[in-house]
């Protein structure tokens, strides 16, 4: 697995929203595409954080009122992000030792470019071929 790179894994283009949104609007989108995470960047397409489900249910838990609440308020910044270059065995090691079931990949000239997750890299093993018989 060393040889494969997260480029071949991504999910591309992503899909991002603005720190300023209403979650309202982050939440149609993870919704309306059966997502988990949304990426949250700037107009320059630079990462600033990312909303999960798991950050809705703590909106819930803190009676957040979603239309005055922005993205801003709940998303995590100084979020951990890998490269396309980087191979699957490393981020998968990183997702596991920290408990990370999304990583942004950025692009230093065009900020974030994909998405790997969990289910991106369950999707990659289920199609490894075991090595010939000796």
């Amino acid at each position: 697995m060393t040889d494969v790179f997260v480029g071949r894994l991504m999910s591309s283009p992503v899909v991002s929203v603005s720190p300023e949104r209403v979650v309202t609007t982050a939440a149609s989108r993870l919704l309306d595409r059966d997502m988990s995470s949304v990426v949250v960047t700037d107009e320059d397409n630079e990462l600033v954080g990312i909303l999960t489900t798991t950050d809705f249910v703590k909106m819930i838990a803190d009676e957040a009122a979603a239309a005055e609440t922005t993205v801003a308020d709940y998303m995590t910044t100084g979020v951990v992000t890998v490269s396309a270059n980087d191979s699957v065995e490393d981020v998968a090691e990183t997702m596991v030792q920290r408990g990370f079931h999304h990583l942004p990949v950025v692009d230093d000239d065009s900020g974030v470019i994909g998405m790997v997750t969990t289910t991106d890299v369950t999707a990659y093993v289920s199609h490894i071929e075991s090595p010939p018989a000796a």
